[in-house]
Formats: structure tokens, C-alpha cells, sequence
């Protein structure tokens, strides 16, 4: 299983995004922490899999580096 580096962002009066760095055009949202978690996975998976269907390359996830 890979896993992608995922950047969550929160203004004042918004929901809260998600957006792969590593995955251009990949975004989703969610009202709390929870449901963006879980948008994430989603938006991922099917995101990935367009991309496999239609023979695009899919790149290798970031290393993460603290």
C-alpha cells in the first residue's frame, strides 16, 4: 500500500482541504477533520485509478523527510 503526503488546510470560515502534493488535481474537503480524512482516501483511490485507466503515469508517492 502506498501513502501520499497529504496537505490539510483550515481558514476561519471554511471547511477543512486536502490536497496531494504529489497527486496534481487531486483536492477534496470536508466539514470536519473526520469527513476530510475520509474524502481523502476516496478522492486518492479514485483519483489513482482514473489516472491507470486511462494509461497516464502515476508518480511515486514523496518521501517524507522531518
Amino acid at each position: 500500500m502506498l501513502s501520499y503526503i497529504a496537505y490539510v488546510r483550515k481558514d476561519a470560515d471554511s471547511d477543512y482541504g486536502v490536497e496531494f502534493p504529489d497527486v496534481p488535481g487531486c483536492i477534496t474537503a470536508g466539514r470536519t477533520l473526520d469527513e476530510a480524512r475520509a474524502m481523502a482516501a476516496e478522492s486518492l483511490a479514485g483519483h489513482l485509478a482514473v489516472l491507470e485507466e486511462e494509461g497516464h503515469a502515476v508518480a511515486a508517492p514523496s518521501t517524507w523527510k522531518p
